[in-house]
Formats: C-alpha cells, sequence, structure tokens
C-alpha cells in the first residue's frame, strides 16, 4: 500500500488504537452545497469531521473558477478548528475513490500546507463498509483545536498566465466527452487547453473503486517530468497529482483555476476533439 493511500481495514485497526488518526470526510456533490454536510449526518466512518468542499476547500466562485483555493489564514483556521496538526495523522475519504472530494483535501493538506502524513481511504466509503465499518450518525462536539500554523508552499500550483506560457503536459482530468467538447454539463463553454492530454481521473480506480497498482498507473500515465494537472474547477484534477504519487512519479502542479477559470478570458485559446 502506498504511504499516500490506507486500505479500510488498516484504518479500522488504527481506529481502535490508543492514538488514533484525525479523519475527515469529505464527501460532496458538485451543484449541491449542502450534501456534504447532510451525507455526513446520515452517517459517517467513526470520529471523522466534516471537511466542506464548497467552505473550507475552496473560497467563493467567481474570475478564479467554481473552486478557487481559499485564503491561507482561512484554510489554516479550519484546519486548528478541525484539530489537524503536524504530529497527528490525517486520513481523508469520500465516496467516489477520492475524486470527490478526498483527492482536493489530501493536495491542500499534504503538498500545499505541508502535512507530512497524510492519507486517502482506498476506496473510500464503499470500501469501509464492505469491510465491515460500522457508521456513526448525527453531530459531534467540537474537535480539539490545535494551534497549527502552516508554512503554505504556493510552488505546488500555477495561474493561468502560467498554463498559458509553460511547455509543461497539460493533464485534463475530465471525462473524453467533456475534454473533446462533446457534452458540457457544467461550464459556459466546451473543449480544453490546447495541446493537452486527457486521463479522466475515474481510469484511475479499478472496478473495486480502489487505485490501480502503482505499475499500472506508471504504465498509463503520460512521461513527463513537467506536468501541470488540472480539470473543470480543480477538483479531480488533483486525484491524477494523487496517481501520480501512488504510482511514485514526479508530482505534477495544480491548475487550481481550470477549466472554469480559462473560458473567463476570450483571449485564452480553445480547443476541441481529441
Amino acid at each position: 500500500m502506498s504511504d499516500v493511500l490506507i486500505g479500510a481495514e488498516a484504518l479500522r485497526h488504527w481506529l481502535s488504537e490508543p492514538q488514533t488518526p484525525v479523519v475527515l470526510d469529505c464527501r460532496a456533490r458538485l451543484g449541491e452545497p449542502e450534501a456534504g454536510a447532510r451525507l455526513w449526518r446520515e452517517g459517517h466512518v467513526p470520529t471523522s469531521r466534516h471537511l466542506d468542499l464548497d467552505r473550507d476547500l475552496a473560497s467563493s466562485p467567481g474570475v478564479r473558477g467554481r473552486h478557487p483555493l481559499p485564503a491561507p489564514a482561512a484554510f489554516a483556521a479550519t484546519l486548528r478548528r478541525l484539530g489537524v496538526e503536524p504530529g497527528r495523522p490525517v486520513v481523508v475519504y469520500d465516496d467516489t475513490g477520492g475524486q470527490l472530494a478526498a483527492a482536493r483535501a489530501w493536495w491542500m493538506l499534504a503538498r500545499w500546507a505541508g502535512h507530512p502524513d497524510v492519507r486517502v481511504l482506498d476506496g473510500g466509503l464503499p470500501a469501509w463498509q464492505k469491510a465491515g465499518g460500522s457508521l456513526e450518525e448525527g453531530e459531534k462536539a467540537p474537535a480539539a483545536a490545535s494551534d497549527w500554523a502552516p508554512a503554505f508552499d504556493d510552488d505546488t500550483w500555477v495561474e493561468a498566465d502560467e498554463v498559458f506560457s509553460s511547455r509543461a503536459l497539460k493533464l485534463d482530468a475530465r471525462s473524453r466527452e467533456r475534454f473533446r467538447g462533446e457534452h458540457e454539463p457544467v461550464d459556459a463553454l466546451a473543449g480544453h487547453i490546447p495541446g493537452a492530454f486527457c486521463r479522466p481521473s475515474a481510469d484511475n480506480l479499478g472496478e473495486s473503486g480502489c487505485f490501480k497498482s502503482p505499475t499500472a498507473l506508471r504504465e498509463a500515465l503520460p512521461e513527463a517530468s513537467d506536468v501541470i494537472s488540472y480539470c473543470g474547477s480543480g477538483v479531480t484534477a488533483c486525484h491524477n497529482i494523487l496517481a501520480h504519487a501512488v504510482a511514485g512519479l514526479p508530482l505534477p502542479k495544480l491548475y487550481v483555476g481550470s477549466w472554469s477559470e480559462w473560458i473567463r478570458d476570450p483571449a485564452r485559446p480553445i480547443a476541441t476533439g481529441d
């Protein structure tokens, strides 16, 4: 098992030990801002806290895209509220194999904020339940706050201007239909950044909903030492970055604004087809 993933059985054993990780439930539904909190209340991994995609892992949508990064001070306050600190491991999960939005949480915690031990529950909540893991319901008492002040690394992500000028391979995590411009259910314009390579985030997962093996991922991911990962709004793009980590490959940078920001400037080129 990669050191960025944890299996359901391993997490079950860990939660029975005296020193447990901070567990964060990152489930979300695009277009339904209240869905994540509702799903968490209805049933979650024991001890887990809700980490909200729209309120905790992003700031308000606008010219920077649908899920721009929150201000560093705001995200640091969120982490302190949840009791996150460098000396205690963190496990994040969702119910889509990490695509929405556990991989985003992993990237923001491990890559941007620099937490040394963040793992994604491989297979998410379905794997947890298949392994016989129980669920808790309802609200919880507030976590004991931490005093962590992360040192954010802004070299892990790029602005639109850098994407435009960079010779790095652009890796698009959206579906092939959206990439080709055949179907665009969310954003105002269809297509992709010229020269980009389509690698749907779902292709990182096997039939079980868990990540494919490191070997399989290394064989499938494009060979490039300089990669920029993007998607519709910088969420599923993190799944491709996580896949690189599982495969033991150099990690791409994240274009946070992604397609939802790219199309706001008519001067930026758009490609369609393969």
